[in-house]
């Protein structure tokens, strides 16, 4: 067996030995079952994004030996976390040094043939880190999301709010087939998009994009879905994007366009994870994915931070959750770089990468997706578990066979844990607000 274990800000993601654990006197036990005969959804993988701001900071402010260190502590698995899922913004979201789209025009004229489409601007930072993510491990998968089309496509002439113009639908859709062709011609292939990012928000202070439900049930349906079965793009394609408070949104597109669309993608910055299995009840052949969730300074760090990250990211799996992407993989020392005119900034990021000193943090976040990403591999199953009490359990089966447990003690007071699973008993002792994976290795392991 292995076991990590986080307690604290000192001790994150620790390897320890079951003799450093054992149960206490006077401790409450709480009962853990594991049961592998009992199924749930296949992951895809853990992960975050290379922003423009994160592949500017990892790839041209760090040196390159501190770079060529970091890249293997996120991607590989023995040398570091082993992210496995990628999710790039197409063109500029928030965290960008400029706005920029693939096919920006003066103002005034219209390109509806993209004779002007250019993904140049992802060739500097973006798109070699991501293929170095791919070498590292090649079971990287790799999403993209628009906060906005082109300004020439919309209401408003501006990446900043508005609508996509009606009579812009079909050269849309051709913008995301080009920006699938150009990527799998570089070797990154695109293993689903969305529409829009949070097509209900709609901030003046970076690029957005209102897109209401039926209208993004319309452009899947009618545009983009015909697009790609034309030029042969195999690329999934999930809607919403957005937060679990409004999951009438995903029912609607589903309810018009769901032959045409594969799952859906969700954010954690307003409702609760439940709206993710009440949409997969209605819809049981979907997939579930979870495609950003930022720490920020909006909770303090560590404690009650890190809880809220190992409490969240495990409802989010027991809601069925098949990928777990949180946001920015790196960000500065000034929670940025950022559009110009965006304000204050509060995400945090993976890393931190002080702009001034050159100097390599790695935040909370990162050994909070540790917990999941290192042992969780791509094409693990979720099996069941309960949760006692206020001990927090989520468990997969790995290809190889074996099994992993990630638990959060949520209680005030330590509790010492009997695991069960296939007959086998393991008891130990969880401290209050600590973290822990478990590893029970296959039985053709050493």
């Amino acid at each position: 067996m292995h076991f990590y274990q986080s307690t604290g800000a000192n001790e994150l993601f620790v390897e320890k030995n079951l003799s450093t654990m054992a149960p206490k006197q006077g401790v409450a036990q709480v009962s853990i079952n594991i049961d592998t005969a009992k199924t749930y959804q296949t992951m895809d993988g853990f992960g975050a994004s290379f922003t423009d701001s994160s592949a500017y900071l990892i790839n041209q402010v760090l040196d390159k030996d501190v770079k060529e260190d970091l890249m293997p502590k996120l991607f590989c698995h023995e040398k570091g976390i082993g992210i496995s899922m990628i999710r790039n913004p197409m063109g500029a979201s928030d965290y960008a040094r400029k706005i920029y789209s693939y096919n920006t025009i003066p103002e005034g004229e219209t390109d509806f043939q993209l004779t002007k489409f250019s993904i140049a601007h992802d060739l500097t930072d973006i798109l070699p880190l991501t293929k170095q993510a791919i070498e590292i491990n090649p079971n990287v998968k790799v999403a993209a999301s628009p906060w906005s089309a082109p300004g020439w496509m919309k209401t408003v002439g501006s990446m900043k709010t508005g609508e996509l113009r009606q009579d812009c639908y079909d050269a849309y859709a051709m913008y995301f087939v080009r920006f699938i062709q150009e990527y799998e011609k570089r070797g990154i292939p695109i293993y689903y998009i969305t529409p829009q990012n949070e097509p209900l928000y709609m901030p003046d202070h970076y690029p957005s994009m209102f897109m209401p439900a039926h209208t993004q049930a319309d452009f899947i349906a009618n545009h983009l879905k015909p697009a790609f079965v034309k030029h042969g793009i195999t690329t999934k394609i999930l809607c919403y994007d957005h937060n679990w408070d409004r999951p009438d949104y995903p029912l609607h597109v589903l309810d018009v366009a769901g032959p045409c669309v594969d799952g859906v993608a969700w954010h954690w910055y307003g409702g609760r994870p439940v709206a993710q299995h009440q949409v997969l009840m209605a819809y049981p052949n979907k997939e579930v994915h979870f495609s950003e969730g930022s720490g920020g300074e909006w909770i303090p760090e560590f404690e009650p931070a890190f809880s809220n990250l190992m409490r969240t990211t495990i409802e989010i799996l027991r809601n069925h959750a098949q990928s777990l992407v949180l946001w920015n993989m790196a960000l500065d020392e000034n929670n940025g770089p950022f559009v110009p005119g965006f304000g204050t900034s509060t995400c945090r990021g993976i890393v931190k990468v002080n702009q001034q000193t050159k100097e390599l943090t790695y935040t909370l976040d990162y050994y909070g997706l540790a917990h999941f990403s290192k042992y969780v591999r791509p094409g693990a199953v979720r099996v069941d578990s309960n949760c006692a009490h206020a001990v927090r359990t989520v468990a997969f089966k790995n290809t190889d066979g074996s099994v992993v447990t990630v638990l959060f003690n949520d209680e005030e007071e330590a509790r010492n844990v009997s695991l069960s699973h296939e007959g086998e008993v393991t008891d130990f002792c969880m401290p209050t607000k600590s973290a822990l994976t478990m590893r029970i290795h296959s039985k053709n392991e050493q």
